[in-house]
C-alpha cells in the first residue's frame, strides 16, 4: 500500500523525465537524419519555413515594439531620467534587448504560434494514423517530417531575432523621443556596447531557442493519444515544456557566454 501511494506521488515526476529523455534520443534522430542523405525534404522545408514565416512575422511586430517601448523603454527611461542619465538608455538596449528581451520575445511568439501549428499538424496525423501509415510504407517520418520543420524553426527563429532587435531599438528610439531628448547620446552608448560577440551570441541562442521549440512540438504532436481532446492537452503541454526549457537553457547559455566572456560584463 506504501509502495502504491509512493508510485502514484512520483508518477508525475518520472514521466515527466521520461519525456525528457525521449525528446533527447528524438534529437539524435533527428540531427542524425538531416546530416545522412538522401535529402528528399525540400519543399517540405520551404513549406514550412514560407508559412511559420507568414504566422509570426506581425506578432513579432507588435511585440517586440511594444516591448521595447514599454520595459526597456519607458521603465529604463523613467529610472535613468532620475540621475539625468537618458544617454545611458542605449548602453541599457544592449543589455536588455540584445541580451535577453529580443530572444525570449522570438522564441515566445514562435512557439506560442508556429509551434502550436507544428503539434497540431503532427498531432491531426497521428490521430488520423497517417504516421503508421508512412512507417509501413517504408517512409522515415523523422527524415520526411521533423528535419524540415526542425531545420525551418531553427532557421526562422534566428532571422526572426534580427527582426527583434531592430523593432525593439525602434521601441527604445520612441521612449527617447517621448522624453524629448535628442538621439545621439542613445546611438552613441549603444554602438559602444554592443559588439559582433553579443551579435553572435544572441543569434546563436535564439537559434537553439528554436530548435529546442521544434524538437519539443514535434515530439508531443507525433505522440499524442485520445483523439481531437488529445491533440488540444498536447498543443498546451507542448507550449509550457518549451517555455521551460527555454528558460532553462537560457540560464546555463547566458552563465557559459559571461563566464568566457568576461569583458561583456563592463558597460562602456
Amino acid at each position: 500500500m506504501v509502495r502504491a501511494a509512493a508510485n502514484r506521488a512520483f508518477e508525475p515526476a518520472k514521466s515527466f523525465f521520461t519525456e525528457i529523455g525521449e525528446m533527447v534520443l528524438l534529437t539524435g534522430r533527428t540531427v542524425a537524419s538531416a546530416l545522412r542523405a538522401p535529402y528528399p525534404y525540400g519543399n517540405e522545408f520551404i513549406g514550412q519555413f514560407l508559412f511559420a514565416l507568414q504566422l509570426c512575422w506581425f506578432p513579432m511586430l507588435i511585440s517586440t515594439v511594444a516591448f521595447g517601448f514599454g520595459a526597456p523603454g519607458l521603465q529604463a527611461a523613467n529610472f535613468l531620467s532620475l540621475f539625468g542619465a537618458l544617454d545611458r538608455l542605449g548602453g541599457f538596449f544592449v543589455l536588455a534587448s540584445i541580451r535577453e528581451f529580443a530572444p525570449f520575445v522570438t522564441a515566445v511568439v514562435v512557439a506560442g504560434v508556429a509551434g502550436t501549428a507544428i503539434t497540431a499538424d503532427l498531432g491531426a496525423r497521428k490521430i488520423r494514423e497517417e504516421l503508421d501509415a508512412l512507417q509501413v510504407l517504408g517512409v522515415d517520418p523523422i527524415k520526411n517530417l521533423v528535419v524540415p520543420r526542425f531545420l525551418s524553426l531553427m532557421i526562422l527563429t534566428g532571422l526572426l531575432n534580427i527582426f527583434a532587435l531592430l523593432f525593439g531599438i525602434f521601441g527604445g528610439v520612441c521612449a527617447m523621443l517621448l522624453y524629448r531628448q535628442p538621439l545621439g547620446g542613445f546611438f552613441g552608448t549603444l554602438f559602444s556596447n554592443a559588439s559582433t560577440t553579443e551579435l553572435f551570441f544572441s543569434m546563436t541562442k535564439t537559434t537553439l531557442f528554436g530548435a529546442i521549440i521544434a524538437i519539443v512540438c514535434c515530439y508531443k504532436g507525433m505522440t499524442a493519444t485520445g483523439g481531437a481532446a488529445g491533440v488540444g492537452r498536447a498543443v498546451n503541454e507542448a507550449v509550457v515544456i518549451s517555455l521551460l526549457g527555454v528558460f532553462a537553457f537560457n540560464y546555463v547559455f547566458t552563465q557559459a557566454m559571461l563566464a568566457t566572456n568576461p569583458e561583456l560584463q563592463t558597460i562602456k
